[in-house]
């Protein structure tokens, strides 16, 4: 069981792009440019979510941990199992460990952190494991698909601007 590798669709890089939107919105009002959205089996946007760690003033408030929480709230597990988690970044240890426990069953991320730290030259204020969220959730009992990172390159130069915009 753990992570399945799959294949990104147009629609999943059409949602990806959305993610960044709302990074890039996220950053606008003061917080770390991160950006999730959830959606249904037929790709419907259900929540979405950016990070809101400075806002509020919560160190676990990533965009990721946010959005499955409320989705935790207004949806049963089985239903979960049919949706995917879509990520401006890969997700971290945290909230990968969170889409194991919501039940989500498929992942979609842009840039992984590895990436994101070359961008940003290991700026120190980026808190990171530099452990790979397939690595996390190859350590579970339930197969989530995971696509990413992503290679279109005009997504990962859009949503590397507001990194490198807000980490220096």
């Amino acid at each position: 069981m753990g992570a399945i590798d799959g294949k990104p669709t147009t629609k999943d890089i059409e949602l990806l792009y959305r993610t960044a939107q709302i990074a890039t919105q996220t950053r606008a009002v003061g917080n770390r440019p991160f950006g999730a959205l959830l959606t249904d089996a037929q790709g419907t946007i259900l929540l979405e979510q950016g990070n809101v760690v400075v806002t509020e003033h919560n160190d676990c408030a990533h965009a990721e941990i946010m959005l499955l929480m409320r989705a935790s709230h207004m949806y049963e597990r089985e239903f979960l199992a049919t949706c995917s988690l879509y990520a401006s970044m890969e997700p971290c240890v945290m909230c990968s460990s969170a889409l194991f426990m919501t039940n989500v069953g498929r992942l979609v991320y842009g840039l992984t952190g590895e990436m994101l730290k070359k961008l940003i030259k290991d700026n120190a204020r980026v808190p990171s494991f530099g452990f790979p969220c397939r690595e996390v959730l190859n350590t579970g009992q339930t197969e989530i698909e995971v696509v990413g990172p992503i290679t279109d390159a005009t997504l990962g130069q859009r949503i590397a601007q507001d990194h490198i915009g807000y980490w220096g």
